[in-house]
């Protein structure tokens, strides 16, 4: 594979600014087809996004001989069935997170890529980002101490302006999600304290639901404590008033602490003194991460999530949830 030629399957909201124009923005890497089961906005999507080729039918894009990598951004439930029948196509693939649906399906397709010997990219994309680099930069630097503790929060009013707005709220139906907002939001957090912090110990949760008109829990707490002795408490709830909407991440160690948001772009170092990063919003917040899979598929770099580092976050999700 000299150039990466992909094929999008489920080229909806969140690939029109976040990922999909990216992948023409990287080096030897092209967008050549999109597929999504209503033609006539496939059509749309090519046609705006000056795409060659467009699908309805997303076994004729992984089949596509152009097509040489998938990336798969439909809803969670698909997740699973469209990368073993990409990597049984003989095609890595690049899967939005969530990974899919629970731990045991993410089990699944990370088996098969190895079983195949196929390379599987998540697309927890924070982690190549540059305010979520430095955080881990000044976390090897010893900027504050050894590490103690970590609380979370991610507190929000109902239908946040954090979440992508469709025209069905597929989010919140726990069958195509695997488990409303707390399963679209917290996998970024998540596989950022493990990518911070290392191998996990134990995790352990409480999941409810405390409003009526939901079929889904909207108040999660998590607590996980980590092999190097780091203990990791969270709290998500997405029932909240507005005036108490919280994006909230701090770190204590021994010397200070950082705080930042997740969705977000500062970091706050505390020690004897304070100081302040600020960075600029990216244009498009997959880019740094896709540009890392295109080097990894064309083997010029290692993995920068792969199935297993993703199926941690899996494993954490369904113990917070107990399911």
């Amino acid at each position: 594979m000299k150039e990466v030629r992909w094929g999008i399957i489920g080229c909806g909201d969140v690939t029109e600014i976040k990922s999909g124009p990216a992948f023409n923005k990287v080096a030897n890497s092209k967008l050549v087809a999109v597929m999504r089961r209503d033609g006539a906005k496939a059509a749309d999507y090519a046609k705006r996004h000056n795409v060659p080729k467009w699908y309805d039918d997303a076994s004729q894009l992984i089949n596509d001989p152009e097509v040489n990598a998938i990336y798969i951004a439909t809803p969670p439930l698909q997740h699973e069935a469209y990368t073993i029948e990409a990597l049984n196509a003989g095609k890595p693939v690049y899967v939005e997170k969530p990974m899919t649906l629970h731990a045991t399906a993410a089990q699944r397709m990370t088996d098969a890529a190895n079983k195949l010997k196929l390379k599987l990219c998540i697309a927890h994309y924070r982690r190549e980002q540059p305010v979520f680099l430095k955080v881990k930069e000044l976390l090897k630097q010893n900027t504050i101490g050894n590490i103690r503790f970590v609380r979370l929060k991610m507190l929000q009013s109902p239908n946040p302006a954090l979440i992508a707005k469709t025209v069905e709220n597929w989010r919140i139906n726990p069958i195509i999600s695997g488990g409303g907002l707390f399963h679209d939001l917290a996998p970024h957090q998540l596989d950022l304290m493990t990518y911070y912090f290392g191998p996990v110990e134990s995790a352990s949760g409480i999941a409810i639901k405390q409003q009526e008109n939901t079929d889904v829990d909207d108040l999660v707490t998590g607590n996980i404590l980590f092999k190097n002795g780091i203990v990791f408490s969270g709290t998500w709830c997405f029932s909240v008033a507005p005036q108490d909407q919280v994006d909230s991440c701090v770190i204590y160690g021994s010397k200070g602490h950082i705080s930042f948001p997740v969705f977000g772009n500062k970091i706050t170092v505390t020690t004897d003194q304070s100081e302040e990063y600020v960075f600029e919003p990216l244009q498009h917040v997959q880019q740094p991460m896709i540009e890392k899979v295109v080097n990894y598929f064309l083997d010029r770099g290692q993995n920068p999530c792969s199935g297993e580092d993703a199926l941690i976050t899996m494993k954490l999700m369904d113990a917070f949830t107990r399911k």
